[in-house]
């Protein structure tokens, strides 16, 4: 067991009395922002509907049920809280707490969430069975801290916990026949499972979660998706997992991938401690942060994790690599699509200070706002290259090659009759990149500049141009092409977390070109 450090004591909450929805709908069709996690502990919807940080006030069945599923896992959260304090009387309200959550469950009968859409593995108690396994593992925690304090289990309680493990096993089943063992709805499924119930073969069975692992993380360390947000909430979904049943032993190939996903995320943050949200996820979210602090609170689980410490890294499977040096920290995606989570942003590149993000991946927003979810999913959101203005197809690159300093990718199948690969090299402190793109007739090619810092344009003399990307650090950039290239700087949307931010996009065109090279280089400045 991690240890964890005792809280003061905590007001106690007031579960919501209906079914949760789907968390995704929590968002501002107007603005697509998530909207404000107000009231989850009272249990009462915010009264003139939930805040939008733009004005709007928003109430309807869709966020009334997702802002119910926010306010379950919060006031689960609390219970463990209670359940963990060194007061007795916080460890006797979390046992009331829970037993109350255990006459609510029980009168479900079983059911499945009848107001869920058809493409949901359903839950009972919420929409998804993905999100009702969350909430069942923070239970389970609860539930295990007030064992381990050597207080009594109400017998509501134990059979709270008997019938969540066994909602788990219900949808774990259904997902192994139909295919999606390694789906990280498994992964989540697995921990409920292993958590209320302590049952080893959760870890050790032919579906288990040592099996789990190895199916749904690549040699690399890179879970399947590719995605950093699935990634880490994989990585923590096992950890919680081996954390409830230390006896089991855990196969060293296991844990050779338990580290390598590790060593992942230690790769790509950079040192300042900016995490990319690389494919699909929220660029900035409180929620998120917390899951990345209670991950870093089980790493210990791992022992010791050692992050290459090369200035190139490259990730073969997923499709990055990663390039650092004197204070650049630069990714390029140029692997497979990445499935419902992949966007269409082949040999894109995203530019990190130690604590700015000059050039982001832009993340996503929650899925319910169709909308901004289409743009930031669309090859015009990401710094990459257009063609004609079009999407890329969903598409994979290649390796081309590399070295301790630099880096050669690239792609033929991002567009019908068009060649592109990207060249990267860390020379004298600067970075180098060099995108060639070629087609087989005339056509229109764009490399674009996505910031999410203030960003300066100016002309240089005898062509192309300057930028300056601000922040707490600042970034220089040199800026030419082969043949003749339109620069437009235009006001654009920020990254995902609030699309209403506005940015200056650059998009560098060359019109009715056959071949271009877009040089870039830079510099860390004052």
């Amino acid at each position: 067991m991690v240890p964890l450090t005792a809280p003061a004591p905590v007001d106690l909450p007031e579960p919501p009395p209906d079914r949760g929805g789907w968390w995704h709908a929590y968002v501002c069709p107007a603005h697509g922002v998530e909207l404000a996690h107000d009231g989850l502990l009272t249990g009462v919807f915010p009264a003139g509907g939930a805040r939008c940080r733009h004005g709007c006030r928003i109430d309807d069945p869709a966020v009334r049920g997702a802002w119910t599923v926010l306010a379950h896992q919060a006031c689960a959260r609390r219970i463990r809280s209670l359940a963990r304090s060194p007061r007795p009387a916080d460890r006797a309200a979390a046992a009331r707490l829970l037993a109350g959550y255990a006459e609510r469950y029980a009168a479900l009968g079983g059911a499945t969430h009848a107001g869920a859409a058809e493409w949901m593995l359903r839950g009972r108690l919420f929409h998804q069975a993905l999100t009702e396994a969350i909430w069942a593992v923070t239970v389970g925690q609860a539930a295990r801290a007030l064992r381990a304090a050597g207080g009594p289990q109400p017998a509501e309680v134990t059979g709270l916990l008997d019938g969540l493990a066994g909602a788990a096993a219900q949808a774990h089943e259904s997902l192994v026949a139909d295919g999606r063992f390694d789906s990280n709805y498994t992964a989540w499924l697995i921990a409920a499972g292993a958590v209320c119930s302590e049952r080893p073969e959760w870890l050790t069975g032919p579906h288990g979660l040592h099996a789990h692992v190895l199916a749904a993380v690549r040699p690399d360390g890179w879970e399947w998706e590719a995605a950093t947000y699935y990634h880490h909430f994989v990585l923590r979904a096992y950890l919680l997992a081996l954390d409830a049943q230390p006896q089991v032993p855990l196969p060293e190939p296991v844990r050779e991938r338990l580290v390598a996903m590790a060593a992942v995320l230690d790769t790509i943050t950079t040192p300042g401690g900016l995490l990319p949200m690389l494919h699909d996820g929220p660029y900035r979210r409180p929620p998120a942060e917390h899951e990345l602090a209670e991950l870093a609170e089980l790493r210990p689980l791992l022992g010791a994790v050692a992050a290459p410490a090369h200035p190139v890294v490259v990730y073969p499977d997923a499709g990055y690599a990663v390039l650092r040096a004197d204070g650049l920290h630069a990714l390029v995606d140029f692997g497979p699509h990445g499935g419902s989570h992949g966007h269409l942003d082949k040999l894109a590149l995203y530019l990190y200070g130690t604590d700015t993000p000059w050039q982001p991946d832009p993340g996503q927003v929650p899925y319910a706002h169709q909308g901004w979810r289409r743009h930031y999913r669309s090859t015009a959101a990401h710094p990459t290259f257009a063609v004609d203005g079009l999407d890329q197809a969903e598409c994979a690159g290649r390796l081309i090659g590399h070295d301790h300093r630099s880096l050669a990718v690239g792609c033929d199948t991002a567009y019908p009759g068009v060649s592109a690969r990207r060249e990267l090299r860390l020379r004298d402190g600067a970075l180098v990149d060099e995108l060639t793109v070629t087609t087989d007739r005339p056509r229109r090619i764009t490399l674009g500049l996505r910031p999410d810092v203030e960003l300066t344009v100016r002309p240089a003399s005898g062509g192309g141009f300057g930028t300056a990307w601000h922040g707490r650090q600042v970034l220089h950039g040199e800026h030419r092409a082969s043949t003749d290239a339109d620069l437009v700087a235009r006001p654009g949307p920020g990254p995902a977390d609030d699309p209403q931010r506005t940015r200056t996009w650059v998009d560098w065109t060359a019109v009715d070109a056959t071949a271009v090279t877009f040089r870039s280089v830079y510099r860390l400045g004052a």
